[in-house]
């Protein structure tokens, strides 16, 4: 039934893959999947800000993210049976994550979601942002915070 699963992650927050990373690689193992777990890394927004950054600031926080993504795979996913790949992306991060889907091939996306506050009712922004723009089946994992 699915065979590219797609595994947003934030490298900064462990609540974004604790309970969703378990989910996605049985799904993967279980459909025979090949898992992509992808970290944005979110641009600065407005150029003017981008100015107080070192010229190499961006390239060397793309370096760093991948470098740490590669730790998190290995760390977390040492069954090396599994078909994983890890990618970064720079930009908006529902944007992304979308763009990543529909690049990659993917026909699920496994999505954490914190608990929400009131103004957010439902998901978290990025979340809800995805779920609504996504072309592929998007499944919400609940946090516990």
């Amino acid at each position: 039934m699915y065979s590219n699963i797609l595994l947003p992650v934030d490298l900064n927050e462990e609540s974004s893959w604790k309970k969703s990373l378990p989910i996605a690689v049985d799904l993967a193992k279980h459909y025979n999947a090949e898992l992509h777990v992808v970290s944005v890394m979110p641009d600065f927004g407005k150029a003017i800000v981008g100015g107080y950054f070192k010229k190499e600031f961006e390239h060397d926080a793309l370096e760093a993210a991948k470098v740490a993504l590669e730790e998190l795979l290995d760390r977390e996913l040492p069954d090396d049976t599994l078909k994983v790949k890890g990618h970064i992306a720079h930009g908006t991060i529902y944007e992304e994550i979308n763009k990543a889907a529909d690049k990659l091939g993917t026909d699920l996306i496994v999505l954490a979601s914190h608990r929400p506050e009131l103004r957010d009712y439902l998901l978290g922004p990025n979340a809800a942002r995805v779920v609504r723009h996504a072309n592929q089946s998007v499944m919400v994992v609940r946090g516990d915070e």
